[in-house]
């Protein structure tokens, strides 16, 4: 037996809820195709692709945050 508040809208029947919860999964996944559809498509042509090296990251925020220079050094105990 199930109870009433198992269901989200108990005042339905369990076909009606999955009814209800396959449409709303139809209208999530035609809202995502649009919305996918909608934006512009990324090529290789017009994406730049920069890697950098932990070295360098840490030069990077050395030079932004002169007061943490050195934070990535482990202390002895």
């Amino acid at each position: 037996m199930t109870l009433d508040h198992d269901r989200p809208y108990f005042n339905q029947s369990i076909a009606a809820c999955r009814r209800a919860g396959g449409i709303g999964g139809r209208r999530c996944a035609r809202n995502r195709r649009l919305r996918q559809a909608s934006q512009p498509h990324a090529t290789r042509e017009n994406v730049e692709v920069r890697l950098e090296t932990a070295a360098q990251a840490i030069a990077l925020l050395d030079a932004q945050f002169p007061w943490l220079r050195g934070a990535e050094r482990r202390t002895s105990r």
